[in-house]
């Protein structure tokens, strides 16, 4: 069985300490195949992941293997896919929101490798989720994607960063 080889962000603490104080809150866990390394996308997810005042965490794993580290159930996943559905900023922050009104301690968002998600994957998924009809750079769609997390939650605690 292959192992846990990725990398997890420093807001592990962070995260432990909320969850664990039992305060109503979900945990953000980016799960990505491949490393970012030092470019300007890691730049960018590591600004937006520093702002995030709710739980998150960002796994990294290799290109094939790796282990995904154990869920906090109840859970939800949703997988980034050219085929999913593209949702409002809005109406992403509103689905996170309910998430975690509705007790959902964990919400991975899986960035599948260069070939994607199996059929399977996308099967098993809550939620397929699409940054509009195009195919994005895998290393931009992680950016993208802290981006809408941060949003999301700025959204829902009514900060001016998202203007309507």
């Amino acid at each position: 069985m292959a192992r846990y080889t990725g990398r997890t962000s420093s807001t592990s603490q962070r995260t432990e300490a909320a969850l664990a104080n039992g305060a109503l809150t979900i945990l953000l866990h980016v799960i990505a195949r491949g490393k970012i390394a030092r470019s300007p996308e890691a730049e960018l997810v590591a600004r937006y992941e520093k702002r995030l005042t709710w739980p998150a965490k960002l796994t990294e794993l290799p290109e094939t293997g790796g282990k995904i580290p154990d869920p906090q159930a109840p859970l939800k996943t949703v997988l980034l896919d050219e085929r999913g559905k593209t949702m409002s900023s809005e109406d992403f922050a509103a689905l996170l929101g309910r998430w975690r009104d509705d007790g959902i301690r964990e919400a991975r968002f899986v960035l599948g490798a260069a070939d994607g998600h199996s059929r399977e994957e996308r099967a098993e998924a809550d939620l397929l989720l699409a940054f509009g009809p195009a195919t994005w750079p895998h290393l931009l769609a992680r950016a993208m994607l802290m981006e809408q997390l941060y949003r999301a939650s700025t959204i829902l605690a009514g900060h001016p960063y998202h203007r309507w």
